[in-house]
């Protein structure tokens, strides 16, 4: 399915509803939306790990890996010839244009969605005010991961006091304790996996929350990549089809060639074979935890934030930049105006629009 679905988690949630559910029979409609809902409440990319699940309920373990590894391998695929397209030709001059405006192009489907996720997520006041206080401390330079889990913490401690009385989380404790491990490798294909695993077992949320992780893993903490690789990553991640994640297949190609791309898709996708492989023993007891629901309430905006954070600095890194503004409150406004429009288009209207916008101003 990866090979042929576009849009991201939505898109692949329609796909496996109608093809599993409808055609195939293999789940109900209760299981499967039993499932969208937990996927919600544990790390990793929601629709990567709800095939597995899906591949569980039919075939065990094999299952599993087989969905996972049919969901992943495609999308990767794909995208690690992009990544050797782009390593091979993404320099040359005929190229850059079109380059120049795939960047600002990735704002018209970072900035819609991010929209529709913070009205989704404010459900009262004080998450309101988390998010806001999240977006700050990103901008002042708070790491995502503490961000992310510091609101979690919070809204989970408002919770508690204002039910005493109520659920105690105490199986699952051990997720908030990641977060402490230290990483201060020098680059290799070693560092790369560690990196990318502890991305792939902390990402809660939408994958193009993946952008806000990796600008504070790869860009301001290591120095491996400039913005500009990482919004060129990201845009090349959405226009592939099949999980978002496989950008860490492009990375990964950029950093250390074919073994940096096996080193930074294994990392990345592996804590979600583990997660799916306990979903179905957490489901039971995650549903019934009112406790991870205010938790998870605070990580889903506090996400939002760090997403707004990521796109700001983006934003400000261009500003003295006339193409990256204009075409990028072009593609802004066409996001808004089309929400339905295919990430593709969008990629490819900006990848003709930098081509017009150097050709216009090269030839005056």
């Amino acid at each position: 399915m990866s090979a042929i679905v576009f849009g991201g988690p939505a898109a692949h949630l329609s796909v496996f509803e109608q093809e599993l559910v409808r055609k195939r029979q293999w789940l109900s409609t209760e299981q499967f939306l039993d499932l969208i809902g937990a996927s919600n409440l544990i790390p990793g990319p929601n629709s990567t790990e709800i095939a597995m699940h899906c591949g569980y309920i039919r075939a065990g373990v094999p299952g599993l890996i087989a969905a996972g590894l049919g969901f992943i391998l495609p999308a990767a695929g794909i995208t690690l010839a992009f990544a050797w397209m782009y390593m091979r030709y993404g320099n040359l001059p005929e190229v850059e244009p079109f380059m120049y405006g795939i960047k600002p192009a990735v704002l018209g489907i970072i900035v819609p969605s991010i929209r529709i996720l913070f009205l989704k997520a404010w459900k009262n006041q004080l998450l309101l005010w988390l998010g806001l206080a999240t977006l700050t401390a990103s901008m002042l330079g708070l790491g995502e991961v503490a961000a992310i889990l510091g609101a979690g913490l919070l809204a989970l401690a408002w919770h508690q006091w204002h039910h005493p009385t109520g659920e105690v989380i105490k199986k699952s404790g051990w997720a908030l304790l990641i977060p402490g491990f230290s990483w201060t490798f020098s680059l290799s294909t070693g560092s790369l996996f560690a990196v990318f695993f502890k991305v792939g077992a902390l990402l809660f949320g939408s994958g193009l929350v993946l952008m806000a992780y990796l600008e504070d893993e790869l860009v301001r903490q290591r120095g491996w990549l400039t913005m500009e690789q990482l919004v060129e990553a990201i845009a090349i991640g959405q226009f592939t089809p099949g999980p978002i994640l496989s950008t860490a297949t492009f990375i990964g190609y950029q950093l250390y060639g074919f073994s940096g791309a096996f080193a930074a898709t294994a990392g990345i996708f592996l804590p979600a074979f583990l997660y799916a492989g306990l979903l179905n023993v957490l489901l039971r007891v995650l549903k019934r935890s009112a406790p991870w629901r205010a938790f998870l309430d605070g990580v889903n905006m506090a996400a939002v934030a760090v997403m707004a954070a990521v796109t700001l600095r983006m934003s400000l890194h261009f500003a003295f930049d006339p193409g990256f503004l204009v075409l990028g409150a072009a593609s802004v406004a066409l996001g808004f105006l089309k929400p339905g429009l295919h990430p593709g288009f969008l990629i490819l209207g900006g990848a003709l629009s930098g081509w017009l916008w150097t050709w216009a101003f090269a030839a005056g």
